[in-house]
């Protein structure tokens, strides 16, 4: 019931961006504001990978691949994190997953796909 749900994904061109929104609407407010946040992606073939975290202090760390193009965020008043992304890549198509972390649990969106074209 703790689970987040994301939403945003589509199909863009390169260079294009989509804003991806992650929200945990069966948590109370209080619950939000301890959790940690991140986005991680897994493209067919490939290990899944840390893309972005913000912490509950909105401390945020990103893997060197999409710095200077994706920004992590949160808004607490909505209960939801975004991942904007701009300057996409394809080798950014992937499914991306949001996570939130609670007192030691993790706990998994379904995904939403990402598809870049050239």
């Amino acid at each position: 019931q703790g689970d987040p749900v994301e939403s945003g994904g589509g199909s863009v061109q390169a260079g294009g961006s989509l804003k991806l929104s992650c929200r945990a609407p069966r948590i109370i407010l209080s619950v939000f504001w301890e959790d940690d946040y991140s986005w991680f992606r897994q493209a067919p073939g490939k290990q899944r990978e840390l893309v972005a975290s913000i912490t509950s202090g909105g401390s945020t760390q990103y893997v060197d691949s999409v710095k200077g193009r994706f920004s992590i965020s949160r808004d607490n008043s909505r209960k939801s994190v975004y991942l904007q992304m701009n300057d996409l890549k394809p080798e950014d198509t992937a499914v991306y997953y949001c996570t939130r972390r609670y007192r030691g649990q993790e706990y998994w969106g379904p995904g939403t796909q990402v598809t870049v074209s050239s």
